[in-house]
């Protein structure tokens, strides 16, 4: 009779060897994430500033235009509601954080800066473009074969021109190498973790951190065991290296943060595995 530890070994390298096929092969859904390659200019920062970045423009779109809680179980944007002047707003805001010299910031402003501006710039792009029915569909990025918005030069700090990837690949993930990031950034998608319904600051990133961990989990479009079969989101897959790299530390990632009921059938698995993300937009059908 196998012991559990030796039980648990083959289970996480069966997991292992899964994943590493989803990720050669990869489904109807699949999408090539880029890895985190640091931009070292934005490495700079002052841990004695105490100074704050005023984010109340976009904290009081997100409380209008965020349904959360939806129904779903799924935060959605209200796309369709959105004000001139409220739109206005929103890209005065981002014109805004553009006119800080976000390197003589501490960590903790900074990195609620990039997740703030990530999501901002991610609701402008679709409102500028809407209606579409995926982000995926705004193929602005340069390149022959480049799908979606993710490579454009959206935003501009400190003089250099940023696109949605160097600020998630090139500045969040390297630098803080916090793999809740993922929970927080947003890409306009069902699949994607909850939008946050107020902005995120130095005082609430890790309250606001450790709530999209756990939403997202603990939804069918993150982990889910159907039919015994273990269901993850692709981001999984995408960002492996990110929560560990093997099976082993992922199953850890997701029993840290799963309810009691999921993380007690997480712990008895020894299954297949498979991967999908839902790249349709994350609106709401109403009338302005």
């Amino acid at each position: 009779m196998k012991s559990k530890e030796s039980e648990f070994f083959a289970r996480s390298k069966l997991l292992e060897s899964l994943i590493i096929v989803a990720i050669s092969f990869g489904n109807a859904s699949a999408w090539a994430a880029p890895k985190a390659e640091l931009w070292a200019r934005w490495q700079k920062h002052d841990s004695t500033n105490r100074k704050t970045i005023d984010h109340y423009a976009w904290d009081n779109f997100l409380k209008q235009y965020v349904v959360a809680p939806h129904p779903s179980g799924i935060n959605r944007v209200r796309y369709q509601a959105v004000t001139p002047e409220d739109l206005k707003s929103l890209k005065k805001y981002l014109q805004e954080m553009q006119n800080i010299a976000i390197s003589n910031y501490n960590r903790e402003e900074q990195k609620a800066y990039w997740i703030n501006v990530y999501n901002a710039a991610t609701v402008d792009l679709i409102l500028a473009r809407f209606p579409v029915k995926s982000i995926r569909d705004v193929n602005i990025s340069p390149g022959f074969l480049a799908r979606g918005p993710w490579g454009a030069k959206l935003f501009s700090a400190e003089g250099e021109r940023l696109s949605l990837d160097d600020m998630e690949h090139r500045i969040l993930r390297p630098i803080w190498k916090d793999n809740r990031v993922h929970y927080a950034l947003n890409c306009a998608s069902l699949g994607c973790p909850n939008l946050q319904p107020m902005a995120f600051t130095a005082e609430n990133s890790e309250t606001l951190l450790d709530r999209g961990a756990v939403d997202f989990i603990n939804h069918p479009r993150g982990i889910a065991i159907q039919k015994g079969r273990l269901q993850v989101s692709s981001i999984y897959v995408w960002f492996q290296e990110d929560f560990g790299g093997d099976a082993e530390e992922l199953m850890e990632h997701w029993q840290k943060y799963a309810h009691p009921p999921l993380a007690g059938a997480l712990q008895k698995y020894s299954g297949g595995l498979a991967h999908d993300y839902d790249w349709r937009l994350n609106g709401i059908d109403e009338k302005p």
